[in-house]
């Protein structure tokens, strides 16, 4: 078991670290059919294991210059508080469910993902209207701690699409707002009495922190293209995955 978590969990931190986010749909799935994870205390590791994948990615793409900080801030701070809210709704909601509304969200982010256009050339950081951030960061924040993920896979589309990042200032930007959000969505989640496994959960951070770091020097050299569509492929086929599962399998564990 420990093998495995090691190596899946350079995979997570590879895409982490590449595209800005995605950490989470590969951890939750991976919890919870890999290794065995009920979906409460999955969800919960899944955000220890993003937010230390998304804090090295960060510190790395931030030597390179590539992170908005200002935008970073100003969308954490309501996307915080829409966490603890998606949060405190989740609780009444069954496993199979919550895996169930995960889907099309994930399906959404592929297309947008995949559709954008590709522009390689380094922009600067934008300054949107703060409403248009304050919208984003609260709606990103409620889906983290609902579906106890840490948003990327939403937040680099939001950035890019609604708020007019360049594509791998959003991805390093992205990083930040992940680590934040994911940090105050596991305080709710550890309020809230839930508990992970602390062997699985910390062998899963580590190998995701290592390849957080190679993902980060792989996505300075690959073609922004490659990456969003690579992305946008891996997204779509967990989703399937996840589909297929709650409707013919019968659902997660737990």
């Amino acid at each position: 078991m420990t093998a495995i978590a090691i190596l899946l969990g350079l995979a997570i931190g590879v895409v982490v670290g590449a595209v800005g986010g995605g950490g989470a749909i590969l951890a939750l799935p991976v919890l919870i059919y890999v290794l065995d994870q009920p979906v409460g205390p999955a969800s919960t590791a899944s955000l220890v294991v993003v937010s230390v994948a998304a804090a090295i990615g960060a510190g790395s793409l931030a030597r390179h210059g590539r992170v908005c900080w200002r935008l970073a801030f100003r969308f954490a701070v309501p996307a915080a508080l829409g966490s603890l809210l998606g949060t405190a709704a989740s609780r009444s909601v069954g496993g199979g469910a919550l895996v169930l509304a995960f889907v099309p969200v994930m399906l959404l982010a592929a297309v947008a993902t995949w559709t954008r256009k590709g522009d390689d050339a380094d922009g600067g950081c934008p300054d949107p209207p703060l409403a248009r951030v304050v919208i984003a960061g609260l709606g990103v924040g409620a889906m983290t701690g609902f579906f106890g993920v840490g948003g990327g896979f939403v937040i680099v589309p939001v950035l890019t699409m609604w708020l007019g990042a360049p594509f791998r200032r959003a991805v390093a930007t992205s990083l930040v707002i992940i680590t934040l959000t994911g940090l105050a969505a596991l305080a709710s989640h550890l309020i809230t009495g839930s508990r992970p496994d602390l062997q699985i959960t910390v062998e899963l951070a580590v190998a995701t922190g290592f390849g957080a770091l190679l993902g980060t020097v792989l996505g300075e050299r690959l073609p922004q293209q490659v990456l969003q569509r690579g992305f946008a492929v891996l997204v779509t086929l967990v989703a399937l995955a996840l589909l297929i599962d709650v409707l013919v399998l019968g659902g997660p564990p737990g």
